[in-house]
């Protein structure tokens, strides 16, 4: 991989740059969304690397968020802040984590717009696309985990607060049984079940329905009759749905994760310090 070094830094080298924060990374991962902020054009741009060791409190990944908006740099701050908890911190490739975890926003002001302060239209507006680039980086890295073939977005409702549920949501994505039963096409409700009721979150089994791909295959205390041929096609696929609703209340979350793939074991189990 090519090194940068100061003299080398610039604005015509963002491949470059690109590849020299790539680990086990087997892809460039990139996110450029505009919009117009006070009848200017604003452009938010991001670059995040990491593909294992990725869990909620984030991990050995990396990410670098720029803008030319003008905006105060509490108002940066406050943006970034509401934009993490269901993008970057929602992710979990194999529930390891390591102290070098970083996402970062830096604003120019170029764009020439009035300062953005917390609170107005246009701090609302910003918002709202930074965390459109927050979200597609962060889907990119779990999209590039280490021997990953697919993305599972597990979505829990119905939990006491939102805490609990993404407690269980994160348990769900964690889980080595649920993840290589994804990767091997089973719809195995039991697993997910299972990860649900060893949850931090209240978890009543008799108030629980499970679905995979929109088709339930839990519900209530017991497994129900589904279309076998049309989950199995929904599991081959690339992007994995799981929805689970608890029955207790109004929480809700998402947590992001992979398929847990013989390539994954090979490609830590060849890894040498």
């Amino acid at each position: 991989m090519p090194s940068l070094l100061p003299e080398q830094l610039g604005t015509g080298n963002d491949q470059e740059t690109l590849r020299a924060i790539m680990t086990t990374d087997t892809r460039e991962k990139t996110a450029v969304v505009q919009t117009s902020i006070g009848g200017k054009r604003v452009t938010i741009a991001g670059i995040v690397k990491g593909a294992g060791m990725i869990a909620p409190s984030l991990a050995t990944m990396i990410s670098v968020i720029t803008t030319d908006a003008a905006i105060a740099p509490a108002a940066l701050h406050a943006a970034l802040a509401s934009c993490i908890d269901d993008t970057y911190n929602a992710i979990t490739i194999d529930s390891d984590t390591s102290t070098s975890d970083t996402v970062a926003v830096l604003a120019s002001g170029l764009a020439g717009n009035a300062t953005i302060k917390a609170g107005s239209a246009a701090f609302k507006a910003f918002t709202a696309t930074l965390k459109e680039v927050c979200r597609e980086l962060a889907r990119a890295v779990v999209a590039d985990g280490e021997g990953a073939t697919k993305v599972i977005d597990i979505n829990v409702r119905g939990a006491r607060s939102d805490a609990e549920a993404s407690a269980a949501a994160k348990t769900v994505a964690n889980s080595p049984l649920f993840k290589c039963a994804v990767h091997g096409g089973d719809p195995n409700w039991g697993r997910i079940l299972a990860a649900l009721g060893r949850s931090p979150a209240r978890v009543d089994m008799y108030k629980t329905v499970i679905k995979i791909g929109g088709a339930a295959v839990f519900s209530r205390g017991t497994g129900v009759k589904f279309d076998l041929k049309k989950v199995e096609q929904h599991l081959a696929g690339k992007e994995i749905a799981i929805d689970c609703d608890l029955g207790l209340g109004r929480g809700s979350a998402t947590a992001i994760t992979c398929d847990l793939s013989r390539d994954y074991i090979a490609i830590n189990a060849d890894y040498h310090t």
